[in-house]
């Protein structure tokens, strides 16, 4: 764990050793460092600085600049997110970096865009990598915000997309954690089954209590119980891995269709009971393309002894659109970024993707895959070395996931 020394009074935290050179471009990683999901944090501020080190090792940004990534520990709470984001600021932070709990983005959206308000000439931008509540990109939008993930609407179109096809399942279970985007799940998930698959019954809609659950048993009895044939789980990090486990100890005998299954320990928990039977619906995953597997093969050569691989693609196209906007713009100043931002194309492992203007959603190709064994076609790469991987089933165009918002900037 990295060490991360408290100061004292109301200001957060700031990491040992840091030092800024005066020309740095400083992003703060806002993320849980410490307490149930510091595994996930931890394994998000490995990706960040895998692409601000490669920035780095190319020149850096506009001439020479470098980009200096600080951690901030949030302990996934949002009263502690917004401590970390004063002491970001006050410590010459002008971008952020948060994804972990929507329930954070939440209050940190709001921060940003009271700061800009309140401080035009310092102006904050807020690189949500992973917190996909569809309210943060529509009726809680901030111009300052903007999300590189795909949203529960947008992921639950591909899901259910796929699930529909399948007309021998006919009882979902719908397991997820109690906040925002738990709650989102559930409700995108009813009423997108019951759009494309009435036929479908919900034979269960549980919520539990985030990252408080150590034992799962009693609700993977109340799912066998229930005859489902699959669980629909936006669960993540140890609520996931944690879940999973019980439903293998008790030969719970169902589908996993997940948000994500590809990350922190989820595939070394399942093991080979999962093989055929976990899903996921993600941006990225690494037996996409010849592409995918160059990224996923230099994450693992510099990062031998991580427990997990590479994962969030979103990083790196957090710090590549940032990049391309500021060398655009010809400037770091968020206030000459941002609106370059807006609707900025890049292409990526997938294709190109794009940043609508009116929300700051990313809109890309979304991908469902099933765990399979490595090393068969379309899954030559492992997870975790497991020697298990994700295959892809389908791709889905960004096109064909972009939903309507109600943002008003």
């Amino acid at each position: 764990m990295r060490i991360i020394k408290l100061l004292l009074g109301i200001l957060f935290a700031m990491p040992l050793g840091v030092s800024s050179a005066d020309d740095a471009i400083r992003i703060a990683y806002i993320e849980g460092l410490s307490g149930p999901f510091a595994n996930v944090g931890e394994m998000g501020l490995r990706h960040l600085e895998f692409e601000a080190e490669k920035v780095n090792a190319q020149g850096g940004v506009l001439g020479g600049k470098k980009l200096e990534v600080v951690p901030y520990d949030n302990k996934t709470n949002p009263q502690e997110a917004l401590l970390a984001f004063r002491a970001a600021v006050d410590q010459g932070a002008r971008y952020i970096f948060q994804g972990n709990g929507s329930s954070v983005a939440l209050a940190l959206s709001g921060a940003v865009a009271k700061h800009n308000r309140r401080n035009p000439d310092r102006m904050v931008v807020f690189m949500n990598y992973a917190a996909v509540d569809p309210a943060l990109t529509n009726e809680r939008c901030t111009f300052g915000h903007f999300r590189i993930d795909a949203d529960v609407n947008m992921k639950m179109q591909a899901l259910t997309g796929s699930i529909a096809q399948r007309t021998s399942l006919k009882k979902v279970y719908l397991f997820n954690q109690d906040y925002s985007f738990g709650q989102a799940v559930a409700k995108s998930a009813r009423a997108m089954l019951g759009s494309k698959r009435p036929d479908i019954e919900i034979v269960g809609d549980d919520l539990h209590p985030l990252g408080k659950v150590k034992d799962f048993t009693p609700y993977v009895a109340k799912i066998k119980a229930s005859g489902a044939q699959a669980v629909i789980t936006g669960n993540w990090g140890n609520d996931l891995s944690l879940l999973i486990k019980a439903g293998k100890d008790a030969g719970l005998d169902v589908d996993y269709y997940t948000f994500y299954a590809g990350a922190a320990g989820s595939v070394t928990v399942i093991g080979e009971a999962g093989i055929g039977r976990v899903k996921q619906v993600t941006a990225w995953h690494a037996n996409i393309n010849k592409a995918s597997a160059s990224n996923a093969r230099a994450y693992r050569a510099r990062y031998p002894e991580a427990p997990e691989d590479l994962y969030y693609s979103s990083m790196r196209l957090g710090i590549g659109m940032l990049v391309a906007a500021m060398e655009k713009a010809g400037s770091a100043d968020p206030a000459r970024v941002a609106p370059v931002l807006s609707n900025i194309r890049y292409s990526d492992d997938a294709g190109e993707v794009t940043m609508r203007a009116d929300n700051h959603q990313l809109i890309q190709p979304l991908f469902i895959s099933t765990l399979v064994k490595a090393g068969t076609e379309g899954a030559e790469i492992d997870v975790e070395k497991t020697g298990l991987g994700f295959r892809t089933d389908t791709r889905i165009e960004g096109a064909d996931t972009s939903m309507a918002t109600t943002c008003k900037f």
